[in-house]
């Protein structure tokens, strides 16, 4: 072969294998979406349950990274993530306003809760309020595994560490919803113990230790039979847990996946999606894990007008 007719035929061969990889990397694009979460939708089995379903209805997969909230919302200013799914609403805004995010939909809540040793050796079940029950586990320096990862689960913790401190300084109960301007700040000491993991491996570590801890409720029920914990503290106001879903702003990064990361977030705020969150460990655990943000929970849905 002449070496001209050689060097057209390599161009040739070339342009066709760029052309084939590009239209790879548009389908793969087009049908793949990441999405970075805080661990307890992913430790509950939330996802597993939910990513399939999603794959099934728009053929789109989803890739899961599942990190604390503040984490998965660097991945999204590093335009490593195209949608998110967090709960922290003041990191969440601050995200917005900055322009990390197209938009943001609040999806489903549940609460956090203090758990420790069964036989409460702080008398935490005691307290009237989850300042006071703070305020307690420092002055009896009761063992605490703090997750201090920056999800948003420790950022709560900081806040109340917060609250608790204003609290113990003035010597009067401040009720928790209120919004005192105080120091972030964590206590010290060995009693106070960083895991800087996710929060089934800080339960896990505080089952070990004998310690108490703040988590989300729908992890401690995933995970409640293999613990030796139990629930002391729980049903203060402050201890609200929102989860909402960002879709980053392919404005800031435009290789993103906005229209697949929109349907994303259409399809965990739709009605049947909505109830099928509702109904997620109701069997398995006697009650929802999650309450849905738009429609009733299973006891409100199943009874008559």
């Amino acid at each position: 072969m002449k070496p001209r007719r050689w060097l057209a035929l390599c161009v040739a061969v070339a342009l066709t294998l760029a052309h084939s990889a590009g239209c790879n990397r548009s389908a793969k694009t087009a049908n793949t979406i990441t999405l970075a979460t805080t661990t307890s939708t992913q430790d509950t089995g939330l996802l597993d349950f939910l990513a399939p379903k999603f794959r099934e209805q728009t053929g789109i997969e989803v890739q899961v990274v599942a990190v604390g909230s503040g984490q998965a919302m660097e991945l999204g200013r590093r335009g490593d993530a195209d949608v998110l799914l967090t709960h922290a609403p003041a990191a969440e805004q601050k995200f917005m306003d900055e322009g990390w995010g197209h938009e943001r939909r609040p999806v489903m809540y549940n609460d956090f809760v203090l758990v420790g040793p069964k036989s409460d050796p702080a008398m935490i079940g005691k307290q009237s309020t989850v300042i006071e029950a703070f305020s307690r586990l420092v002055d009896q320096e009761a063992p605490f595994v703090s997750r201090g990862d920056d999800s948003g689960t420790h950022q709560r913790e900081i806040e109340i560490w917060g609250l608790a401190g204003h609290h113990r300084r003035d010597g009067r109960a401040e009720s928790s919803e209120q919004k005192v301007p105080v120091p972030l700040s964590a206590p010290t000491g060995d009693w106070y113990i960083h895991a800087g993991t996710g929060m089934a491996q800080a339960l896990r570590m505080a089952n070990e230790k004998r310690a108490y801890t703040l988590t989300d409720r729908g992890t401690f029920l995933a995970l409640r039979k293999e613990l030796d914990l139990q629930i002391v503290f729980e049903g203060d106001p402050f201890l609200k847990n929102n989860y909402s879903v960002i879709v980053c702003s392919s404005q800031k990064h435009p290789h993103l996946n906005t229209q697949a990361a929109e349907q994303f977030a259409n399809f965990l705020t739709d009605p049947t999606t909505q109830q099928l969150i509702a109904n997620f460990g109701v069997n398995k655990f006697d009650e929802p894990l999650f309450y849905p943000t738009k429609s009733p929970t299973p006891a409100e849905s199943s009874s008559g007008p």
